[in-house]
This record gives structure tokens, C-alpha cells and sequence, in this order.
């Protein structure tokens, strides 16, 4: 028989699936508590590694259940210490995982599906299909995988490398949202992995009627991937403008649960030259955000094969950057990294998909965004 994950599933579903197996009633939630501090704080692998437990209980475990982790396809390295993981958990089904280590902490970028529906013109998750989501497992899993290789258990030990989770990798959380919820509760659990609410990020580009029960349910921080500050330019670089407008997302992150001057909403924004970096932009974009306790993160676009796109001059980011700092916002420019190894924001997708794009694609984006632009000026 095909043995089911014990990862993924909170306290009571694990201590009903002990009880299934044939774990006694009485003792089924002392059991649970115990496979939960092995899996979670110690980083149990299999079961064997349990050894304060009796050797007929690890041997039904072993008999029921896996603690598999998805299977590594490759793992990479790039010369300034990113690593990126492509993990696989069945054919076709590949997802993305970055570790970006840094003087003060060790973020962990996520993916919450393989593939996206959103088709932001920039990204190039984007040009792959959505294939599925994934599920709290193998949301879980990618923190367990990237763990074991920087041998980063227990979790509770001071000085640990993985310090900040944030789903920006592939995928768009807010449409995975009862997997993403399950697998950020344990994540958050403070006899889990145990990162408190502020050093979990959600990322969304704008999913507007799942972000006040993102803030109602998850509590994390949360990200907007904003990127232009008119509709008529986000319609074509993030198309979930066109069902969820720029007026209707601000109005949501002025109303998020929890939202505070200590606790402030982040909004990406990529650099995409001639087409959202002009000083008249940067201005549009401190009075869009005007009053809402904000941070700022300019990213430089990361070109990839085929992109559409070039990345601003830096020049042009510094004085951007000079105008929203200026209105008073933290707005750091981000830093690209692993770009050697394609895992810069906005780099990742599933290498069973060619990496491809075609000409036309490229061609028509450009000419969207110049059709737009024509628009906007006066007549």
C-alpha cells in the first residue's frame, strides 16, 4: 500500500491518523505530540531516527506513514551563496526553492504552486502553465529540504540559518490558500519550526477578496507585487489588474488586520526600463501609498531567456529611489541575487518546461505596454 505523509497535517489530524493506524485512544495524543517534536523541532528524516520511542510503535509508523521529503532534481549554488533547489514530488509536478543568506538572516523563498495562472508579463514562472497546487506537504517540505542541507536543525536552536520564510516563489499563494494556511500555521507553531507571524512574508499580486482573511486567518506580513502605479500599464505587466483594479488593492492593504507602523505592508516593485521607472511614477507611487504603513522594495528585473523587458539603469533606479525616500518610505534597493544561477526574483519555473519565449510573445508585450503608454499622454 501507498503509505501517507504524517508532514503537513496539525496536531488533531495527526493524532486521527495515529488512531486509525492502531494507536490506542488514550495514548494517540501523547504519541502525536511526540512524532510532532521529532518531524518539526528535530528534523526527524524517518522513523528509525526516533529513538526514545518503543521499537513496536516506530515499527507501525514505519508501516503506515513516510516522512519523505519531495525529491531533489538538482541543487545549486551561486557564487554569492544562493542556493536553489529544484524539487520534484511526481512527474511533472517540479517546484523551485531559494535560500538567500545574509549578514542578519537566512530567508527562505517558497513556491506555492507548480507553475501560475497570473501571467505576469515579467516573471517568467509566468510563461509556464499552471500545472497544480501544492499541497501542505510539499509546501513543508521544501523548509525541511533546504534545513537538512544547511543542517539547520533543531529549529529551536539560537543562530539558526533559515530565520524569514516568504511566499514569492512560484506560484500565487492567495489561490492555495487552505494548503498554504495548514502548512504556515506549522511553520509558525512555537513548538514547530517556531518563526514568529513577522518573519513569515505572503506574497500576493493582488488576489483583493482573500487578503483581509489572509491577515484574518495566517496573520503573516504581507507583500504586494505592485510594479506600476496606472491601470492601464499594471493590466499588462500584472494582468489580475484587470479583475482586481489598483483602487480596489489599496483599499485592501489600508484595511489589513494587523497592518501597523511595526508591522508594515511591503510593495515590489521591479524596475522595468521606459515602462514603470519614470520620476513622474515615482511621485504617482508615493501618493498611491499615501498613509498606509509601507516599505518600498525596488527590484531590478532579472532578465531570463526570451524576457520581454530590460532592467532600468541604475542611475534611473537611484533617482526613483531618491523621490520615495524623500516622501519618507524605506525603500531599499534589492540587491539581485543568484542571478548566476537563475534564481533572482522572478527567475524561477520548473525545468521540465523549456526555457523558451517566443519572439511574438516578446514583441507584443512590448508593444502593449507602448499602446498604454501612448494612452496616457495628453492629446
Amino acid at each position: 500500500m501507498d503509505k501517507s505523509s504524517l508532514i503537513g497535517l496539525d496536531r488533531e489530524a495527526l493524532r486521527l491518523a495515529l488512531a486509525a493506524a492502531g494507536v490506542p485512544e488514550k495514548s494517540a495524543k501523547m504519541r502525536a505530540t511526540q512524532v510532532w517534536n521529532w518531524v518539526y523541532v528535530h528534523g526527524a528524516r524517518d522513523f528509525a531516527a526516533m529513538t526514545n520511542l518503543a521499537r513496536d510503535f516506530r515499527g507501525l509508523l514505519d508501516a503506515n506513514f513516510t516522512l519523505a521529503r519531495p525529491e531533489v532534481v538538482t541543487a545549486q549554488v551561486s557564487e554569492d551563496g544562493t542556493r536553489k533547489w529544484l524539487m520534484r514530488t511526481g512527474p511533472g509536478i517540479e517546484f523551485e526553492t531559494v535560500y538567500i543568506p545574509e549578514a542578519d538572516r537566512g530567508t527562505l523563498c517558497v513556491s506555492s504552486q507548480v507553475g501560475c495562472t497570473l501571467n505576469c508579463r515579467f516573471c517568467h514562472t509566468g510563461t509556464q502553465k499552471l500545472v497544480r497546487n501544492l499541497n501542505p506537504d510539499e509546501i513543508l517540505g521544501q523548509l525541511l529540504v533546504a534545513k537538512d542541507a544547511l543542517d539547520d536543525w533543531p529549529s529551536t536552536a539560537p543562530g539558526r540559518s533559515v530565520t524569514n520564510i516568504v511566499m514569492m516563489g512560484m506560484g500565487e499563494p492567495l489561490y492555495n490558500f487552505d494548503n498554504v494556511k495548514a502548512a504556515l500555521a506549522i511553520v509558525m507553531d512555537g513548538d514547530a519550526i517556531a518563526l514568529s507571524k513577522r518573519r513569515v512574508t505572503l506574497s500576493t499580486a493582488g488576489v483583493v477578496p482573500m487578503i483581509a482573511r489572509a491577515g484574518n486567518e495566517i496573520g503573516s506580513s504581507l507583500a504586494i507585487s505592485l510594479h506600476a502605479v496606472t491601470d492601464d500599464i499594471r493590466d499588462v505587466i500584472v494582468p489580475i489588474n484587470k479583475k482586481y483594479p489598483l483602487a480596489e488593492l489599496i483599499e485592501a492593504c489600508r484595511t489589513y488586520p494587523g497592518a501597523s507602523n511595526a508591522r508594515r505592508i511591503t510593495f515590489e516593485y521591479v524596475m522595468l526600463k521606459g515602462v514603470n521607472d519614470s520620476l513622474a511614477d515615482a511621485r504617482a507611487l508615493v501618493k498611491l501609498v499615501a498613509g498606509i504603513p509601507a516599505k518600498i522594495n525596488l527590484i531590478p528585473f532579472n532578465a531570463w531567456p526570451g524576457a520581454p523587458y530590460e532592467c532600468s539603469d541604475w542611475s534611473q533606479i537611484e533617482k526613483f529611489a531618491e523621490i520615495v525616500n524623500k516622501a519618507g518610505y524605506a525603500s531599499p534597493v534589492r540587491t539581485p541575487r543568484g542571478r548566476d544561477i537563475m534564481a533572482a526574483c522572478g527567475q524561477l519555473k520548473s525545468e521540465s518546461v523549456k526555457e523558451r519565449a517566443s519572439a511574438r510573445q516578446a514583441r507584443e508585450a512590448v508593444e502593449q505596454v507602448q499602446s498604454a503608454q501612448l494612452q496616457r499622454m495628453p492629446h
